[in-house]
């Protein structure tokens, strides 16, 4: 039985219908000539997202990715340091002295996977030498254009531990489809260039483009591709980086003016978080009605799961497997 045979005989009620009817939507959405952009939180670099992520990438599903600087460099941690990780199936039981021992192996815990902090040093080792030459020469780019350029000129070939194609970095790139990674600041290699600006090694902050440039381009990419049809939001997790690309309609609409601006044509979140008070990461979709980012007969999911478990499967059954 196929895997998508499998979720429409068995995903018939509650979360499990509610993925699959996202699913549907997607395939939808992709069949009337629409486009889907979509926005990655949590650690899902670290959880592997890419081998299934890439895949529908290359297939032309995903069209732009929003994601934050963090997933944006843990996919090229995984990619180069994969079989020096360790994994902790009893991280639930972790002592506070079980943490320092891992601290001081050299690894950082994200839940059970240990990220070796050589796998940190190695990539600054690469982008420390792009950074200080963008600086001497008055030059700014943004973060993930230098992820590309490791990528495109070879420096990672003789490090990877995975196949290339696990990566979604890379698929991106050849796929040659936007990646916006706002909060650089929050994430190991923002922390990384941030020292290196104070220690005088990078000479500028400005080596890095800003978080509003990244808005700008992520604007011009929505008014080129809503001109040709509908644009889905498809988001796991919540945070900076599905709050922050989804704001570009109400931005064309509210603050441009632009008042034929054709709002988000489908919207689904996989989130752990439940409704609250003031929470973007639990907040219903039809909230975002009054924000002018979805109309209010645009498909809309939300789905209270794991995504490492959920969004895989939503891949497959959008490429028909």
């Amino acid at each position: 039985m196929s895997i998508s045979s499998f979720m429409e005989r068995n995903f018939l009620h509650f979360n499990a219908r509610e993925t699959l009817a996202s699913a549907k939507a997607w395939r939808n959405l992709l069949q009337e000539g629409g486009k889907m952009f979509l926005a990655m939180a949590g650690a899902m670099s670290t959880a592997e997202l890419g081998i299934s992520l890439a895949q529908m990438i290359r297939a032309g599903k995903v069209h732009a990715i929003s994601t934050t600087a963090a997933n944006l460099e843990e996919d090229i941690f995984n990619l180069i340091a994969h079989d020096e990780y360790k994994t902790t199936p009893d991280y639930l039981a972790l002592s506070a002295a079980d943490e320092v021992a891992i601290r001081d192996a050299g690894f950082n815990r994200v839940t059970d996977t240990c990220i070796p902090e050589s796998a940190f040093r190695k990539i600054e080792a690469l982008l420390l030498d792009y950074w200080i030459e963008a600086a001497e020469k008055n030059e700014s780019h943004f973060q993930q254009d230098y992820i590309f350029r490791l990528i495109r000129e070879g420096k990672l070939d003789a490090m990877m531990q995975v196949p290339r194609e696990h990566s979604w970095v890379a698929a991106a790139m050849d796929m040659e489809i936007p990646i916006f990674a706002p909060g650089f600041e929050d994430s190991t290699m923002g922390n990384v260039f941030a020292a290196r600006v104070i220690d005088g090694m990078v000479k500028s902050h400005h080596a890095v483009r800003t978080g509003t440039e990244q808005m700008q381009k992520l604007v011009e990419w929505y008014m080129a591709e809503e001109q040709r049809g509908g644009v889905g939001f498809f988001q796991i997790g919540g945070g900076i980086a599905g709050d922050f690309p989804i704001c570009a309609v109400p931005l064309l609409i509210q603050d441009l003016e632009r008042k034929d601006t054709r709002h988000w044509s489908y919207f689904a979140q996989i989130s752990d978080s439940t409704t609250s008070y003031g929470s973007y990461s639990g907040a219903v979709p039809n909230e975002k009605i009054t924000w002018h980012k979805l109309d209010a007969d645009a498909p809309k999911f939300m789905i209270n799961s794991d995504a490492s478990i959920v969004a895989p499967l939503i891949f497959a059954y959008v490429m028909g497997e």
